[in-house]
């Protein structure tokens, strides 16, 4: 373990370890480590304990400590694991690291043609998919040695291949995977499985599992986390194999390490041994567990590291790193220094715990009240904010964190200036123990693993990105612990993941971290050739070394003169590649630049030396075509050329003048428009005619001409209205009217309905009017709904049109309807609907109620009734009346007569505020009940302040305005039974009427501060808090109170006195936030606030400004953002004073400067002027410049600014640029060129910057003298070339213009097409085309009296490969070539083949061909022999490459077709193969098939055959065939025979009441069947039901009547049967017992009896010619031929004729009533006393209803009027005196029949 560097004489150390590498085969595998040592170890590679050495394609290299291993164009042999050993004389050490060799992607996956990463399209209809997990492998938290398996199931078709990796390693590559294997999952599922089963996992296996899935369409990955722990006193495991003790990496005294205060300490430990060593952290002897401040993992480099977070003094002491493993173990230890500041905190930070959504006090004390402090969590600063509120009081620094959360779990700093911190922990508890960190940085293509610990175990918790939840499979859960495992990340999984649990939330913010790459270099070698005319060639080289990835070349133009440069082309290869002057837009000179471009970058720019002058041709890209137009509509002719160039518009052989872009041909004929947007020319006729009918038009330009012809058709019709389609509802009758509107009058359209044409009857009408068609509809009819289509020319308007029948409304009842009723009473429940024909359903309970014995339903017109004639407790509930969208409710409760009481069951408690209404019911079951209230023990006198009150079976008492002392215990008494109410009496809760909503309160220091609510109550009581504590009054806090009103007054405000100020009224709360603020924040110094300010740039800026108090902070701004002190801009404070400093100020820093205290702000606006333009070169005045004429000449000079504008004179006066003279400007650089120099250019030239009086100017003297002398100024060069190229002599000679004669071998060259003399400027070129060895010689330039020679080497070309051979793969059967260029082309036989180094073998099917520098090697229909190493050389060069050739595969040249048959019929599947002889095996949904009656198999040739006989519809399902890796799969469909009837039903005649039965019979069992009558579906009811049995079917209709007498047939899918007839015969109906005439007393009861003929027949009673129903007095009842009728409770008005009728029979008898005396069943009391100015009521109750009852006082007889009120209900009567008077006092007498009864009223107060 190091915090620095290693010691002297110490073993070898590896600080960084090789890494297991997976490449492709034919790449190159690197693998890297870095290892010290004292002396510097010796350094050797192994594979398999044999020891590497160097070869071509093994190499070593070294770079100080590190070391490389690097193996190019690797092989399937040179997969396995290597050994790096490193030894000095103190010892030695070793790594290992595995190298995978993968077998290259088949063609078909190669990334041009497709991504193996990613799901391929796949063609339509095919059920091939990319792979997709269907369950993934779950994180586990496990002991050691504990057996764990981890499982993953895919789908995908074809089947896809899984294998699984630890920690981005294969799990062969693993150091010790010995106790790894992989088992196939569970059977039986969907999809592929493959386990992971660990055996004793031991504590390196933890780390993150992925399970890869891969077929032809993609590729899926899932992981999951294994984390194995420590056991309690678990001893070492044991291993089969011989361990590898623990190499220690340093061994020597432990060192101090020393860290400031606050800052982090980080220690290493390197650790190596087999098995993996198990790392232990302690800390003075202690074990570590990693926390918030320490952390615990392991680097990239495989070295264990502890890191001590924000250290301080307690975290001093001995760390130590043990590491152990079976064979031994080993310690390294290092001792922590923490170095403590001079300037402390008085009180540090102590650690804090709270709660979720509570808050969090953290507090300290500086030395000093003025020191400044900061407050952080870990690295992000907080500023004050309702979150985090921040307090300054003197010396105490408090931070409150408000509404804590998961994430506000953490380590706090303060921070004084110095950084000097204090450190504390806060600890947020809650459902989230362990929070995520605050980010997260994953490099792409690793896995990230987020780990979340809940206080709860098996809590199901949410995982989400940027508020999307992410899929399951990388979800797992173990007891407490949640972990998200996403495997190989990308940049799309980056983003903020949050774990949710309920309301609890925690973060982090995921960053992946891309690799960086390398662009690519440019290309080579670049060239530049003029070829034909107005063509160039362009020629280059691929870079070196080759990109890894794939790439491309782009080319691209600038016309000369222009600073934009436009893409030409993008190639693929290299090479070549001729622009031809169709590709500029215009003529001019052209350069050219090309460069490399891949998905890592692009490469610089090279440019091709030298121009091409280019010109386009025009020619036509897209020519005229003929145009064909509605009238009315614009025409428009379009071509398109070649190049931007102007051409001539005909039209009907007349010009268009090509000055005017629009205009007419002649005075009102065709008008016209032309338009030209680049390489596009148009001819826009607007508003064409039909008469323009056949105009031609043409186009004419230079080598181009073309013409098109103008057809104009009559324009069509469309519709107008609607424009889409229209949706409308009517109800019946309604009279319906569709229109549709055509663009043309009297066009013919046709209505269709429902996809058939309509006719025309007195039902529907079609009309057309002008434009408009319309179809009528007179009465709307329900089977008129359908959708309607107005259908012209190809164009229709459609109308969707549903009728309803008009809705439903219930008429009565409105509201819900409680019936109460007595056990056997009749109850009748009424519905009454506006329309008689109105379908009606029953529901009771919410299941529809059908017709019985028990329960009748009747109809009569509008009026539907529910009859229950003997009613029973269990018949109560709640029934329902619904007619179409509307329903009627009624309530029904049934109570057994032995209970008076129905409502309330038990005791009731009534809690009521004081001066609240008190309502206290009892319902009875009998209306006329009379019942007594008492209250505590006594009988309760009704008053205004207690009313007693009867409505039917409800008696109620009423409290209008409750008192406390009306609480009590409530009786509500019938004979033996009572009804109890508690009613429990209080005060009204207090509430505050203001404020109602919190209030913010900003006052300023000594400030009078008044807080003031308002009370529902002026006797509440209050209590004040401030901040949670109870404030006590003093003279700087006044309490007072006004009424309902309750103040807190702060006289004299300090800043300490702010805080949430609460007024509790116990039931309610105000709050209030009162902030006071120190005094303002000043800026005193300077008195403005806006100051111009200049400097000079580059220079030194100083902004100054003075504060008070001193102590005010201050923030500067630049241009609105704010600025942080850097080296460039320095920001001070001392005393009052703030300054901002540039030391170095460059033009850009002008801008606007804002230093801002609390209160108040100061702008400097401060502009920064350059210097003066000055001329940097020359430095001193230039000497005098002499030229000969005809030499050129440059003046040039360079300026300090590169925008400075310069002027140029000659002599005085100003230079112009002329044709051998000009001005240049490039950067700061100016010059004055002349191309031939003449006398009369000597004179003083003057290059002046500027036009203004002393501008700085710069001043050249030329000479022009005469010319001296030919004479050569340089020698020739001798010249080496190879065969073939060309050889360039070049000298210089002076004057230019002198004349030069070139020999060679001693005889004057003549120019030709192999020797080329050419001249530029005073160069004189010889240039010998295509050097042949002959032309070696002497070449020799003379001029005047001077010669110069030099020899001229041919040397014969090497014959080099250009591309080499490519390793290839192919198919048994298939062609292969074998391809290479080279350098040059060769004779014939420069290049032979070879194979496995060998010449070829004479193989008629080899053939050898070359055309020109490319050499091709053919194999035809290569053979597994033909495997090997194919090469090709030359006399120079030499290339080889394998060739693979792998078994013919088995394909399905035609695949199975799905089939489909009937149910009987025999089915043929067959399959055509790419091979003979193949055997396969034939499979019917997953089971074997073989040969047999049913089964027939057969194969010929590549054909393969099955044939399925007699199927049934069980047999439906996959067929397969499945032979060798093929397998091909179809669906056989297996169809119902229809159904058809085998027996019809047949004509019956039943009798009226009787049971009719009519039955078929199908062919099969599983069919429904529609009945009908009269061509009408029926449906199942009360009388008619529909039966299944076996294939019969029967249709029931009970208790026939005549309207059931018609046609009935039957229908199944397309079989009918019937119609039959079905007659009912009319009932006889004789009366066998007479009714007798019965006598009865009022009061009594009667009975009637009846006995007729049949026992099925309906009767109708009658009472003095009215119906009876049944009902409370009335009973009806049928007992088989005996009709019963029973009258109850009669009255003497019952008296007269009953009467029965059953059909045509009738029978008649006399009811005789006696009516009794009226008595009197309750009286009246005998004495009543009331308060004056109240109501007196006096009640009494007869034995009957309707009976006459008088009222007297003092034996005059009371009427009706203001005073009194007569009242009657049922028997019972009342009397109502209004308002009493004294003199309302007297005897009250209430006379019925010969019965009376007297009451003495007395009065009460005045």
């Amino acid at each position: 373990m190091k915090p620095g560097s290693g010691d002297q004489g110490s073993p070898p150390c590896f600080l960084r370890f090789p890494r297991p590498v997976r490449v492709v085969s034919g790449a190159e595998a690197e693998l890297k480590c870095m290892v010290l040592g004292e002396p510097p170890p010796t350094v050797v590679w192994e594979k398999g304990g044999q020891l590497l050495v160097a070869s071509e394609r093994l190499s070593f290299p070294a770079d100080g400590a590190e070391h490389c291993l690097r193996l190019s164009r690797a092989l399937p042999t040179d997969a396995g694991v290597y050994v790096c050993r490193a030894r000095n004389v103190a010892g030695e050490a070793y790594a290992a690291a595995a190298v995978t060799v993968l077998e290259p992607p088949a063609p078909e996956l190669q990334p041009e043609t497709r991504s193996a990463e990613r799901p391929l399209p796949l063609p339509p209809g095919s059920k091939e998919s990319a792979p997709v997990f269907l369950t993934g492998p779950r994180s586990q938290w496990v002991l050691r040695g504990t057996e764990v398996v981890l499982t993953c199931r895919v789908g995908g078709v074809p089947e896809p291949t899984l294998y699984w990796e630890k920690d981005g390693m294969a799990l062969d590559e693993v150091w010790d995977h010995s106790h790894f294997a992989l088992e196939p999952g569970a059977a039986g599922g969907p999809g592929t499985s493959l386990a992971l089963r660990i055996l004793a996992a031991r504590l390196p296996d933890s780390g993150v599992f992925v399970c890869h899935a891969r077929n032809a369409h993609g590729h899926a990955q899932a992981g999951a986390l294994l984390q194995v722990q420590q056991p309690p006193e678990s001893p070492p495991e044991d291993t089969d194999e011989a361990p590898t003790p623990v190499v220690e990496p340093q061994k020597c005294a432990p060192k101090t390490f020393w860290v400031n205060e606050g800052k982090h300490a980080k220690f290493r430990c390197y650790v190596m041994g087999k098995p993996e060593p198990e790392i232990e952290w302690h800390w003075e002897g202690r074990p570590l567990l990693p926390d918030r401040r320490r952390l615990m993992y392991r680097d990239r480099d495989g070295g264990f590291v502890l890191k001590v977070l924000y250290c301080q003094a307690k975290d001093r002491g001995l760390y130590v790193c043990a590491a152990r493993n079976s064979a031994g173990q080993t310690l390294s230890a290092v001792q922590l220094q923490v170095k403590e500041p001079r300037l402390r905190f008085t009180m540090p930070l102590q650690d804090v715990v709270g709660r979720e959504n509570g808050i969090a006090v953290l507090e300290c004390k500086v030395p000093n009240s003025r020191i400044p402090t900061a407050w952080f969590r870990e690295d992000q600063r907080l500023l004050p904010c309702r979150k985090y509120e921040q307090i300054e009081e003197g010396i105490v620094r408090r931070l409150i964190i408000h509404r804590l959360k998961a994430d506000d779990d953490g380590v706090y700093l303060c921070e004084m200036r110095g950084r000097v911190r204090s450190v504390a922990n806060v600890t947020v508890k809650g459902p989230i123990l362990k929070r995520l960190p605050r980010k997260l940085d994953v490099l792409e293509g690793e896995n990230a693993v987020l780990l979340v610990e809940t206080q709860e175990a098996g809590v199901k918790g949410r995982w989400s990105r940027d508020g999307v939840e992410l899929p399951a499979t990388c979800q797992s859960s173990s007891g407490h612990m949640h972990a998200l495992v996403l495997p190989g990340v990308t940049r799309e999984d980056a983003g903020e993941v949050t774990f949710s649990l309920g309301n609890s939330h925690t973060s982090t913010l995921l960053r992946v971290k891309c690799v960086k790459h390398s662009p690519p270099g440019p290309p080579k070698m670049v060239e530049m050739f003029k070829g034909h005319k107005n063509t160039v060639l362009l020629t280059w080289k691929p870079p070196e070394p080759l990109p890894e990835t794939s790439f491309i070349y782009r080319l691209e133009r600038q016309e000369v003169g222009s600073e934009d440069w436009i893409q030409c082309f993008s190639i693929e290869k290299a090479g070549a590649v001729e622009v031809p002057g169709d590709c500029v837009p215009a003529e001019g000179d052209y350069r050219f630049r090309i460069c490399t471009v891949s998905e890592h970058g692009r490469s610089p720019h090279i440019v091709f030396q030298g121009s091409a002058h280019l010109v386009p041709t025009a020619r036509l890209v897209a020519g005229l075509e003929d145009v064909q137009v509605y009238d009315g509509e614009d025409a428009v002719f379009s071509l398109k050329l070649s190049t931007i160039i102007q051409g001539t518009w005909f039209l009907n052989g007349e010009e268009l003048k090509g000055n005017e872009p629009e205009g007419h041909v002649e005075l009102g004929a065709l008008r016209y428009r032309k338009e030209q947007k680049g390489l596009q020319h148009r001819l826009i006729l607007p508003a064409v005619k039909h008469q323009d009918s056949g105009a031609l038009v043409g186009f004419s330009c230079p080598g181009v001409q073309d013409s098109a012809a103008l057809t104009i058709q009559e324009s069509p019709v469309h519709i107008l209205s609607p424009e889409d389609k229209m949706s409308l509802t009517f109800t019946t009758s309604e009279r319906v009217v569709l229109t549709c509107e055509l663009s043309r009058v009297d066009f013919p359209a046709t209505w269709y309905k429902d996809g058939q044409k309509v006719e025309e009857s007195e039902s529907l009408v079609v009309k057309m009017d002008g434009r408009k068609h319309r179809l009528i509809l007179p009465e709307a009819r329900v089977q008129d709904s359908g959708e309607f289509e107005c259908r012209t020319e190809g164009v229709s308007a459609f109308f969707s049109v549903t009728v309803q029948e008009p809705p439903v409304h219930i008429v009565s009842p409105q509201e819900h309807v409680f019936v109460h009723a007595i056990t056997s009473e009749c109850v009748m429940l009424t519905c009454v609907v506006d329309r008689e024909d109105a379908p009606v359903c029953w529901y009771k309970d919410g299941q529809e109620v059908e017709e019985s014995d028990f329960i009748m339903l009747e109809n009569e017109g509008p009026h539907h009734r529910l009859v229950l004639p003997a009613a029973q407790p269990p018949d109560g509930g709640e029934f329902q009346c619904v007619a179409g969208e509307e329903r009627a409710y009624f309530t029904v409760t049934i109570t057994d007569v032995s209970s008076w009481i129905v409502y309330p069951s038990g005791k009731v408690y009534v809690a009521a505020v004081r001066l609240e209404r008190v309502v206290l019911t009892c319902e009875l079951c009998r209306p006329w009940a009379e019942v007594r209230w008492i209250k505590d023990g006594e009988e309760v006198v009704e008053s205004p302040a207690l009313l007693l009150q009867k409505e039917d079976t409800v008696r109620r008492l009423v409290l209008p305005a409750v008192q406390l002392e009306d609480s009590g215990e409530y009786l509500c008494e019938i004979e033996n039974e009572s009804a109890s109410f508690t009613v429990t009496v209080t005060e009204p809760p207090v509430r505050i009427i203001y404020p109602r909503d919190e209030v913010t309160l900003i006052a300023v220091s000594l400030e009078c501060v008044v807080l003031m609510c308002e009370l529902s109550r002026e006797d509440a009581l209050v209590r004040w808090y401030r901040d949670g504590l109870e404030v006590e009054e003093s003279e700087a806090l006044v309490l007072e109170s006004d009424g309902p009103r309750r103040r807190l007054i702060l006289p004299a405000a300090q800043p300490k006195d702010g805080g949430e100020f609460v007024c509790d009224a116990g039931d309610d709360s105000a709050f209030f936030t009162v902030t006071v603020t120190a005094p303002p924040e000043r800026i005193v110094h300077p008195a403005a606030r806006t100051l111009d300010l200049q400097f000079g740039a580059p220079g030194r800026v100083e902004l100054h400004c003075e504060v008070a108090p001193a102590g005010s902070q201050v923030r500067w701004y630049k241009d609105g953002l704010e600025v942080e002190a850097t080296d460039a801009l320095q920001l001070g404070a001392e005393g009052p004073s703030r300054t901002l400093i540039l030391p170095h100020a460059q033009p850009e820093d002008a801008g606007e400067y804002v230093c801002e205290t609390r209160d108040e702000a100061v702008t400097f606006n401060v502009s920064l002027a350059e210097p003066p333009v000055q001329f940097l070169a020359p430095e001193a005045a230039p000497s005098p410049l002499c030229v000969t004429p005809g030499e050129p000449l440059v003046l040039s000079c360079e300026l300090s600014r590169a925008t400075a504008p310069v002027f140029w004179s000659h002599n005085g006066r100003p230079v112009q640029e002329s044709k051998g003279l000009q001005l240049q400007a490039e950067g700061p650089r100016r010059a004055l060129c002349i191309q031939a120099a003449e006398l009369a250019h000597a004179g003083l030239y003057t290059c002046r910057c500027g036009t203004a009086s002393g501008a700085p100017c710069l001043s050249f003297t030329v000479q022009v003298a005469e010319p001296p002398p030919a004479k050569l100024v340089s020698e020739l060069t001798p010249l080496t070339v190879h065969e073939g190229d060309d050889a360039t002599f070049r000298c210089e000679v002076l004057p230019p213009d002198a004349d030069v004669t070139w020999l060679r071998n001693g005889a004057v060259v003549t120019p030709g097409p192999q020797l080329e003399v050419a001249q530029n400027g005073s160069s004189r070129i010889l240039t010998v085309r295509g050097c042949r060895l002959e032309d070696a010689g002497t070449v020799t330039a003379q001029a005047g009296s001077t010669t110069t020679s030099a020899r001229l080497h041919v040397r014969e070309t090497e014959l080099l490969f250009l591309q080499r051979l490519q390793d290839m793969r192919a198919e048994e059967g298939q062609d292969v070539c074998l391809e290479v260029e080279t350098g040059r082309v060769g004779p014939a036989g420069a290049v032979r083949w070879m194979r496995g180094g060998e010449p070829l073998p004479l193989d008629s099917r080899l053939s050898v061909a070359q055309e020109g520098h490319i050499h091709r090697l053919f194999i035809r229909s290569v053979a597994l022999a033909d495997q090997g190493t194919y090469g090709c050389e030359s006399h120079h060069d030499r290339t080889l490459a394998r060739l693979s050739v792998r078994p013919r595969q088995l394909r399905a040249l035609r695949p199975l077709e799905d089939v489909t048959v009937s149910e009987g019929g025999s089915a043929t599947f067959q399959l055509e193969l790419s091979q003979e002889g193949v055997t396969g095996e034939w499979a019917r949904g997953g089971v074997l098939l073989q040969p047999g009656p049913k089964c027939h198999i057969h194969a010929e040739g590549h054909t393969h055959r099955l044939v399925l006989s007699g199927l049934g519809r069980a047999d439906s399902g996959c067929v397969s065939f499945t032979a060798d890796t093929l397998r091909c799969a179809a669906k056989l469909t297996v169809r119902e025979v229809p159904v058809s009837i085998v027996r019809g039903p047949q004509d019956l005649e039943v009798t009226e009441g009787d049971t009719a039965t009519l039955e078929c019979e199908l062919s099969q069992t599983l069919a429904d069947v529609t009945w009908e009558k009269d061509g009408r579906a029926l449906t199942p009811s009360p009388r008619l039901r529909l039966q299944a049995l076996g294939t019969r079917r029967l249709l029931q209709l009970r208790r026939c009547s005549p309207s059931d007498a018609g046609t009935y047939s039957c229908a199944v899918e397309t079989s009918r049967a019937g119609p039959v007839r079905l007659t009912v015969r009319e009932r006889r109906v004789l009366v066998l017992q007479e009714l007798q005439s019965v006598r009865a007393r009022e009061g009594d009861g009667a009975t009637f009896e009846c006995t007729v003929s049949e026992a099925e027949t309906l009767g109708c009673w009658e009472l003095r010619g009215r119906q009876l129903r049944p009902g409370s007095r009335v009973r009806i009842r049928q007992e088989g031929k005996k009709h019963i009728l029973v009258l109850s409770l009669l009255r003497a008005e019952d008296t007269g004729e009953v009467r029965f009728q059953a059909g045509p029979a009738q029978s008649t008898a006399l009811l005789e009533v006696e009516a009794l005396p009226l008595q009197m069943c309750r009286r009246p009391p005998c004495e009543k006393t009331v308060l004056a100015g109240r109501r007196a009521v006096l009640e009494v109750t007869v034995s009957r209803s309707g009976g006459y009852v008088c009222w007297l006082r003092e034996g005059v007889e009371l009427c009706p009027g203001d005073k009194y009120e007569m009242r009657s209900h049922g028997p019972t009567h009342s009397l109502v005196i209004h308002d009493v008077r004294p003199e309302d006092q007297g005897i009250y007498c209430c006379q019925a029949g010969q019965d009376s009864a007297n009451t003495r009223l007395l009065v009460e107060g005045d």
